[in-house]
């Protein structure tokens, strides 16, 4: 059951990270925090709220670099235990938040 955990986290991450490369145009090359760095740059992120302050426009660049660098990265790499369903089902809606943002 761990092995289903930690792959239903990473698709909902990594189906964070396909939307906002889809939605702001981005290469398939473009991955990872740095993609979320550029998607939610303050002032000049193709995603970004400009109208949004500006703390308000770093606040969403770091949420998105940090789901996608806290939660993502790690199950892409190694197996993740997750002991609590409630965690994963948790985390799976923060995946789902994320993705109504973009």
């Amino acid at each position: 059951m761990k092995g289903v955990q930690y792959t239903a986290v990473f698709q909902a991450f990594r189906e964070v990270e396909v939307r906002v490369r889809q939605k702001g145009n981005f290469a398939e090359t473009d991955i990872g925090i740095d993609l979320m760095s550029k998607a939610f740059k303050a002032n000049t992120g193709i995603l970004t709220d400009k109208t949004a302050p500006v703390p308000e426009q770093l606040a969403k660049q770091n949420l998105f670099s940090g789901a996608i660098g806290f939660l993502k990265n790690p199950t892409s790499h190694r197996v993740v235990s997750y002991n609590n369903p409630d965690e994963v089902a948790d985390l799976i809606r923060f995946a789902n938040q994320l993705l109504r943002l973009v």
